[in-house]
């Protein structure tokens, strides 16, 4: 029930956000830096530890990072055809599709009795990789009718992710006891901060959830589900183990949802925010209930 409490607020909140859309709207300018809080208090909990599990599991870490930009992306790019989604809404799509593992996935892992050491390892790696890869799958799959500021997005994504994460390292690296004392509120900061990037972006499209909503709802179910099955069963076929196929599964579907819609707010507009928005309320949803049938078939083994 605890994993509920983080949707439950997120979707008060966003009706909060539409019913009072003036009073959200004039904090559209702080989306970046609360994202940018988000990947500090990351980096505040990992050690050099969590660098050497990448290695020990380097096998299952490169399947599942393969799996997360090989299927989202291409998840993204196939639904948004099929339901015919204009310019803004594909980018929304493509956008969450090429994102990182979501740091809410290392808790759902943790729920579902999954490999925790796995997934805050492809969580870390695909944070990294993405940096890369963001801008170059965005281009492959849309560059072609969309002109997308690559370099000017690479230079963000390194702000964004990549130098607060590191900053968040060292600090827990050669001020452990300051990251000691400040551990135990980085959830809550986290959670807050998602929560209310959310109502932002739900203010911003307070007009246009009325006519396209429901359809961008539908799209990141679908989305999400299928990262799921594929993820899960992909490892199964591959012959991993139960808690990496439940790892995998988890990694593959909960994007870093909050990275998408900075990058659509910094780049496009906020229609194309819609989708990330929508899907860091859905994506919770799905992994607290993912985490119960896992645990429901644990007490049947």
């Amino acid at each position: 029930m605890k994993a509920l409490v983080f949707p439950a607020l997120a979707v008060i909140m966003s009706f909060v956000a539409f019913m009072f859309s003036d009073i959200f709207i004039t904090l559209k300018g702080f989306i970046i830096p609360l994202l940018m809080i988000i990947m500090l208090g990351m980096g505040a909990t990992l050690s050099l530890n969590d660098f050497k599990n990448i290695w020990h599991k380097k096998f299952a870490v490169i399947f599942g990072v393969f799996m997360q930009f090989a299927i989202m992306p291409f998840l993204a790019f196939v639904i948004s055809r099929a339901l015919n989604f204009n310019d803004a809404l594909t980018i929304g799509m493509m956008l969450v599709g090429t994102s990182a593992g979501g740091t809410a996935s290392n808790v759902i892992t943790y729920l579902a009795k999954g490999d925790l050491a796995l997934s805050v390892s492809m969580t870390l790696v695909s944070t990294l990789i993405a940096i890369f890869a963001m801008p170059f799958l965005m281009y492959f799959y849309v560059g072609a009718r969309i002109d997308l500021p690559i370099s000017s997005m690479l230079i963000d994504l390194v702000k964004i992710t990549l130098v607060p994460l590191s900053i968040g390292v060292v600090l827990n690296t050669f001020a452990k006891r300051f990251t000691n004392a400040i551990r135990p509120v980085l959830p809550i900061v986290s959670i807050s901060a998602i929560i209310l990037i959310i109502a932002i972006i739900v203010s911003l499209n307070a007009r246009n959830l009325k006519d396209i909503g429901m359809i961008v709802v539908i799209a990141v179910i679908m989305h999400n589900i299928c990262g799921l099955l594929l993820g899960y069963f992909g490892a199964k076929i591959c012959r991993f183990d139960e808690k990496t196929a439940r790892t995998v599964a988890i990694e593959v579907a909960m994007q870093n949802s909050g990275l998408s819609v900075a990058m659509a707010m910094k780049y496009f507009t906020p229609i194309s925010a819609l989708a990330g928005a929508l899907f860091s309320i859905w994506h919770n949803i799905s992994g607290a209930l993912f985490a119960g049938i896992c645990n429901t078939k644990n007490k049947n083994l």
